[in-house]
C-alpha cells in the first residue's frame, strides 16, 4: 500500500500564504498524478490542482494565478504554494496520488488519499 502524509496547513490572515506538502511512502514503482483537493463544511470535495509525472498541471478556476502545484519525483512529494489566500479558501485540503506499487513481485495500481490538513483563512 501507499501512504500519503500532508503537512503545512494552519491559520492565516486573508492575503497571506501557506505551503502544503504531501509525501508518499511505500513500495512505490511510479506515481502518475498527484493532486490536491479541498472540502469546505457542507460542500462537496473539489479538485484544487493536479500535476502529472511529466509536470503538466491543471487548476481550478478559483485558484488560478494564486496557487502553484509542484512535485519532486525523487522524493515522491507534491507541494501546493498558496498565495493571496481568501476566506473562501478555508477548507480541509486532501492530497491524492495515483500510480503503481509493488508487492510480492507484483505491480499493482493504487489510488490513495491523505488524512487531510486544515487551512483556515481569516478575514
Amino acid at each position: 500500500q501507499v501512504q500519503l502524509v500532508e503537512s503545512g496547513g494552519g491559520l492565516v490572515q486573508a492575503g497571506g500564504s501557506l505551503r502544503l506538502s504531501c509525501a508518499a511512502s511505500g513500495s512505490i514503482v511510479s506515481i502518475n498524478t498527484m493532486g490536491w483537493y479541498r472540502q469546505a463544511p457542507g460542500k462537496q470535495r473539489e479538485l484544487v490542482a493536479n500535476i502529472t509525472s511529466g509536470g503538466s498541471t491543471n487548476y481550478a478556476d478559483s485558484v488560478k494565478g494564486r496557487f502553484t502545484i509542484s512535485r519532486d519525483n525523487t522524493k515522491n512529494t507534491a507541494y501546493l504554494q498558496m498565495n493571496s489566500l481568501k476566506p473562501e479558501d478555508t477548507a480541509v485540503y486532501y492530497c491524492n496520488a495515483e500510480g503503481y506499487y509493488s508487492i510480492y513481485l507484483r505491480v499493482i495500481s493504487f489510488g490513495s488519499w491523505g488524512q487531510g490538513t486544515q487551512v483556515t483563512v481569516s478575514s
